[in-house]
């Protein structure tokens, strides 16, 4: 297996690597500059000189949220700002971004350090997701908004579509489930805390229960959906996600 340095000369001097990966994603740079630094992570930046991708990081979570509103409002003409502000936050969380950049690919492509190599930082989901909205900010300096819009459009599909249709949620619930049986918490439950807003939309606010605690409260678009937040700040809590 090669090592990392190998790995990471290959990705900065060999054009073949990031040439298929632009060919995958469907957008070619004219300066390869702003993809590399897409893709380097803040732990490489000492041992390689490069600027991290933390700038783009910072300007792509703009430019992601202003595509996604613009879609929204054009697909929802009659929809209030409250439901469309509840499906962007399904399409840009980090869970959303995570699934984009494993399906393009994007973690074979990242520039780590030795540390975040070694530790597993090429799965893990804040690192893909950041490195996502990077490649998103990178695109938009490279060829402008049409260029960025075009990427989320075509590479963030299937989440935009699912969330259109209120299909779009991480099954938290199970995965809280399989964690209080084996944890041996047998009275794992949920409240509905309220009900706010018209009935065209209405907010949902639910906490989970377990081990006779009450866990902080998640609010969403559905009963359903605000449970599985609810159980998503269960396992975060217990650094368990």
């Amino acid at each position: 297996m090669r090592g990392f340095y190998d790995k990471m000369q290959e990705v900065m001097n060999n054009p073949m690597p990031l040439s298929k990966f632009e060919k995958g994603i469907g957008y070619s740079f004219k300066d390869i500059k702003l993809l590399e630094t897409a893709l380097t992570h803040p732990s490489a930046t000492g041992e390689t000189g490069r600027i991290s991708n933390q700038r783009l990081e910072f300007l792509g979570d703009a430019v992601l949220q202003l595509a996604v509103s613009d879609i929204l409002y054009s697909a929802f003409g009659q929809s209030a700002e409250g439901t469309l502000s509840k499906v962007r936050a399904e399409i840009v969380c980090a869970d959303s971004l995570y699934s984009t950049g494993r399906r393009i690919h994007l973690d074979d492509y990242l520039i780590l350090g030795k540390g975040e190599e070694r530790s597993g930082g090429r799965d893990k989901k804040n690192i893909i997701a950041d490195a996502v909205e990077a490649l998103i900010a990178a695109i938009y300096l490279d060829g402008g908004r049409d260029k960025s819009d075009e990427f989320i459009r075509k590479n963030h599909a299937h989440i935009i579509d699912e969330a259109m249709k209120g299909h779009l949620m991480y099954d938290y619930k199970t995965m809280l489930q399989e964690y209080a049986q084996s944890a041996g918490f047998e009275d794992l439950s949920y409240e509905l805390l309220s009900v706010t807003g018209p009935d065209h939309d209405q907010t949902f606010t639910s906490r989970a229960v377990m081990g006779g605690i009450s866990y902080e409260p998640a609010s969403s678009y559905s009963k359903k959906q605000s449970e599985h937040r609810a159980a998503e700040n269960v396992l975060r809590k217990l650094g368990k996600i």
